[in-house]
């Protein structure tokens, strides 16, 4: 094999530079300093579409970027444009197609990164996560940097039901040491989780994708890398601090203005990966959600557990701690109170309490 490498290094000197580079570890600035990599058109579009196009921008200059889906790349928008099929027949390929073995997928796409010299992603329904497991924790487990990239992430999946709706999935991934579970708000942090994950050396991601169109924020940026930060505020001493995830992000920032209009300070937190926000130090985590504002609204569509190390004695949860139901996804939000005039409410009834 020796003597077969030396040689193919005599004959093929470009690709054999090219191959070498594949295993040099690629740093964060590399894909952050991408052109274009934070230019977005359309305005509201759902992150999984985010994630497509940011895919599609990484890949020229990451040659050695691969992946597929279980049977939903058109759903999870994970194909490569302008890519071929891998197959027995053609390896030149870079999409992959896994079929419906969330498992499967999962173990082959390890195998791959350990072999060395890919970067692999893989894809699927957050609620098939339930399947893909066993292989997400072998994966932090073995240090093995596998993105995971999981659309359909809430109720906003509407008409197909509680079957795929995923309500406790966010809490058992965010359980799970060495894997960062990151769920942005927008189009610019889903180009920031896709530069945490294609730049990690030891840890898995897991990039939490909406099916539904999420409205435009301003405000979000390259501080989604620490986990947790600061979108707006009135000042920085704050009445109440709003914090949410993911697809509940806007439903807050429109919030923070109907607030300032009842005269009281707000401050809004995007939160698109608490594990990463726990790395943060205490002095940073402290100045985004300071001890001493007492007054908290946490919002998320899904189980609450995972939030309750911010809970203070004057701190209110807006949650899903209970299956969905089939409905259209405007009509679900509305019925488990992911609206603006919910949110309000438990706002008032703080400042009564205190």
């Amino acid at each position: 094999w020796l003597s077969m490498f030396r040689e193919y290094k005599k004959n093929e000197p470009l690709l054999y530079n090219e191959l070498i580079s594949y295993y040099k570890e690629i740093s964060i600035d590399e894909i952050l300093n991408i052109k274009g990599l934070f230019d977005f058109e359309v305005n509201n579009q759902a992150t999984r579409i985010s994630s497509f196009q940011t895919i599609n921008k990484i890949k020229n200059k990451i040659k050695n970027l691969v992946g597929g889906s279980a049977d939903l790349a058109s759903s999870n928008k994970t194909l490569m444009n302008n890519e071929k099929i891998f197959s027995h027949n053609n390896y030149d390929g870079r999409n992959i197609y896994f079929g419906i073995r969330e498992i499967a997928m999962g173990a082959i796409a390890n195998g791959m990164i350990l072999f060395g010299g890919l970067k692999v992603y893989t894809a699927t329904f957050f609620v098939f996560a339930d399947y893909i497991k066993p292989m997400m924790r072998l994966s932090a487990l073995m240090n093995v940097p596998q993105i995971f990239v999981m659309t359909h992430d809430s109720i906003g999946v509407g008409e197909d039901g509680p079957t795929h709706q995923p309500i406790e999935q966010l809490t058992m991934l965010r359980s799970v040491p060495n894997l960062i579970c990151f769920r942005p708000a927008d189009a610019i942090e889903t180009a920031v989780g896709w530069a945490l994950a294609i730049s990690s050396r030891t840890t898995p991601h897991v990039l939490v994708l909406s099916r539904q169109n999420l409205l435009k924020i301003e405000g979000t940026g390259k501080d989604a890398l620490r986990g947790g930060y600061i979108i707006y505020e009135t000042n920085n001493n704050p009445d109440i601090i709003l914090i949410a995830s993911g697809s509940e992000v806007p439903l807050i920032y429109q919030c923070a203005k109907t607030i300032e209009e009842k005269n009281k300070s707000v401050r809004v937190v995007s939160m698109p990966s608490i594990e990463l926000f726990e790395q943060q130090s205490s002095k940073y985590k402290e100045r985004i959600i300071p001890k001493y504002v007492t007054r908290r609204i946490i919002v998320e569509a899904g189980s609450q557990m995972s939030w309750h190390k911010y809970k203070t004695e004057y701190t209110k949860f807006i949650t899903i701690d209970c299956f969905g139901e089939s409905a259209p996804a405007d009509k679900l939000f509305n019925k488990f109170g992911f609206t603006n005039e919910n949110i309000i409410k438990q706002c008032e009834e703080l400042f009564c309490e205190i």
